[in-house]
C-alpha cells in the first residue's frame, strides 16, 4: 500500500493506527538512521524495518525475498521516499509489487479533511515511468493536503 503525502513523521503514526483499526498489521521501510534508543524499540514495534538506502537494488530484493518466505506480508510505502519536495517519486515498489506480483493499493492521509483509507487498486504494467504519472494524476485529483502541505508535490 502506498501512503501519500508523507510531510511529515505524524504520517507514519496516523497511519498505523489506521490500519491497526481496521485489523491490518503491515511492515513499512525506515531510513536506518531513525532507528535510535528509545525510538527504535517503538518503530520496530510498529512494524518498522530499518533499511540502508545506500544499496536501492540490494533495498528492493530483500524486501522481495522477506515477501516471497511470508504467507501474509502487508507493505506500506511512502513513494516519496522522504518528507521533503520531491518531484520524482521512487519506484522501488513497482519493482518490488511487479516481481513479487502482488496488487498496489492507493493508501492516503488527508490533514486538511482528516481523512485517512485506502484508495483504489492500480494494475501495474511494465512501464514504470508511464504507472507513476498515472498514480501521480489519480493522487492530484484527490486534492489531498499534507501536514506540511509546501513539502507535497504531485507533478
Amino acid at each position: 500500500m502506498l501512503g501519500v503525502p508523507h510531510t511529515s513523521i505524524w504520517d507514519f503514526f496516523i497511519s498505523y493506527l489506521y490500519y491497526v483499526s481496521i485489523g491490518g498489521k503491515a511492515k513499512c521501510l525506515v531510513k536506518k538512521e531513525m532507528f535510535i534508543p528509545p525510538l527504535s524499540w517503538l518503530l520496530r514495534a510498529m512494524g518498522g524495518v530499518p533499511v540502508d538506502r545506500s544499496n536501492a537494488t540490494k533495498l528492493v530484493m530483500s524486501v522481495i525475498h522477506e515477501m516471497e518466505k511470508s504467507e501474509h506480508f502487508h507493505l506500506a510505502i511512502a513513494p516519496e521516499g522522504t518528507r521533503k519536495p520531491v518531484k520524482n517519486w521512487k519506484t522501488g515498489f513497482h519493482m518490488i509489487a511487479t516481481k513479487a506480483n502482488v496488487p498496489v493499493y492507493l493508501g492516503y492521509f488527508d490533514w486538511g479533511t482528516k481523512r485517512i483509507g485506502r484508495g483504489q487498486k492500480v494494475e501495474l504494467t511494465e512501464d514504470a515511468r508511464a504507472d507513476m504519472k498515472r498514480i501521480q494524476a489519480i493522487y492530484e485529483e484527490m486534492h489531498l493536503t499534507g501536514k506540511h502541505p509546501e513539502n507535497y508535490v504531485t507533478k
